[in-house]
């Protein structure tokens, strides 16, 4: 009966010990489909979605309690990248977060700017550069275009700019939209 037991004890302490490895060896920070979904978003931090920034929808995503169709700066290129990933039809962008705009990028008439720093405020990626009571810019190359800077001037001295179409920010049409037959 003793031998019996210590065998018991011994293959116990083995398994144990395996199992112990394979949770430090093999451990997942976090839920991989919440990447997955986070790296397909914009990284706007916009929170036109409803959601305090990218991760937290995504997160909303993954759980089921977010539709994929909330991503304005994202538009119809994200939500079809979103449908195919998880395997769900692509829906138009929800009306209630907004329209699908061309990509912008936020300018500030340098003559009209008085400082005031509610813009670099405003501003979820810090785009914007500046001091108090100095005239503050934009880095065109960080800017997002999610214009969040645009309602809080006081002077309505931003306005939004279409970004020229190049190498870098041409894309292909999907076929079926009106974009495609133009």
């Amino acid at each position: 009966m003793i031998p019996a037991v210590a065998v018991l004890a011994a293959i116990a302490a083995v398994a144990g010990a395996l199992l112990g490895y394979a949770a430090v060896r093999f451990r997942v920070e976090g839920d991989p489909v919440v990447d997955q979904i986070e790296s397909l978003l914009p990284q706007t931090q916009c929170g036109q979605c409803g959601y305090p920034g990218c991760r937290p929808y995504a997160e909303a995503i993954a759980r089921g309690e977010a539709d994929i169709n909330r991503c304005v700066p994202g538009g119809e290129h994200t939500i079809r990248a979103l449908a195919d990933l998880l395997g769900r039809e692509p829906k138009p962008l929800d009306p209630e977060v907004g329209e699908e705009k061309p990509p912008a990028v936020a300018v500030i008439d340098e003559e009209l700017c008085i400082g005031c720093t509610k813009c670099i405020q405003a501003c979820p990626v810090d785009a914007i550069v500046g001091a108090a009571k100095q005239m503050h810019t934009v880095v065109a190359e960080e800017c997002t275009g999610c214009e969040l800077c645009v309602p809080v001037c006081p002077v309505d001295c931003i306005r939004m700019e279409p970004v020229p179409v190049d190498l870098e920010t041409w894309r292909w049409p999907y076929p079926g939209t009106a974009e495609a037959h133009a």
